[in-house]
């Protein structure tokens, strides 16, 4: 495998120059102590998020999420787990928020799967906090199995928005790692593929010394499709 340096100065040069590079990426990580303070109820908010958002329009459910936050109760851990059947059915024909039924049962589960890691680790925050960025396959797997809907890219565009350092697997990703010389799937669902590119950006980062969500962009910057982006845009292949 090559060193980063190519890949950043390709990424650069797509786009205007290292300053306009950096003005894209997102936010840096905002440190284990500031995970390790995230309340539970904007866990669940986030996974909730993250769960509705996927296959379907994002901006619908920006747009309703105030609806959402009133409808789960503010997404507080304790109320909803007493709550009764009827509450849970009564959603599915609630207007305030998107009426899918298994992604409202996913809520449910997943403010149990929180209460489960709060009981064990003090926090879901400080749950993640302590899970070494050098294994986000492990923590994905993990809440692929523990929690609802968890699983591939959910588990981490929700890592991501909740600011814990990881990659994304995206199509312009996979073509960045397989053109720099990486034997692994276009699309990796192996745990030989998985543990190969977790190395991968785990060896970038020793390299560079840079997160790795802007190893991740970066390396969907550099290659694929070059749209025009402005800070806070989302890159093409869905990275």
């Amino acid at each position: 495998m090559a060193g980063f340096a190519p890949i950043l100065a390709r990424a650069s040069k797509r786009k205007g120059g290292r300053a306009q590079l950096q003005a894209l990426l997102p936010p840096a990580p905002p440190g284990r102590a500031a995970m390790a303070g995230l309340p539970d109820d904007r866990v669940l908010a986030e996974m909730t998020r993250r769960i509705f958002c996927a296959g379907f329009v994002w901006r619908v459910i920006d747009q309703k999420w105030d609806g959402f936050e009133a409808a789960f109760l503010g997404f507080q851990i304790p109320p909803l787990l007493f709550q009764p059947p009827e509450f849970w059915e009564g959603l599915t024909n609630d207007k305030r928020i998107v009426r899918h039924g298994q992604k409202i049962g996913a809520v449910r589960d997943n403010a149990r799967f929180i209460a489960d890691i709060a009981a064990e680790h003090g926090s879901f925050g400080a749950f993640l906090a302590a899970w070494p960025t050098e294994d986000q396959v492990g923590l994905l797997a993990l809440l692929g199995k523990r929690g609802a809907r968890l699983g591939g890219n959910t588990g981490q565009y929700l890592l991501r928005f909740l600011g814990w350092d990881g990659f994304m697997l995206s199509r312009d990703v996979m073509a960045c790692l397989r053109d720099s010389g990486l034997d692994v799937a276009e699309a990796p669902t192996s745990q030989r593929d998985l543990k190969a590119i977790q190395a991968q950006f785990n060896a970038w980062a020793a390299e560079t010394g840079l997160p790795r969500a802007h190893l991740s962009r970066i390396c969907a910057y550099s290659i694929g499709e070059n749209l025009v982006l402005r800070p806070g845009d989302e890159p093409g292949g869905g990275e």
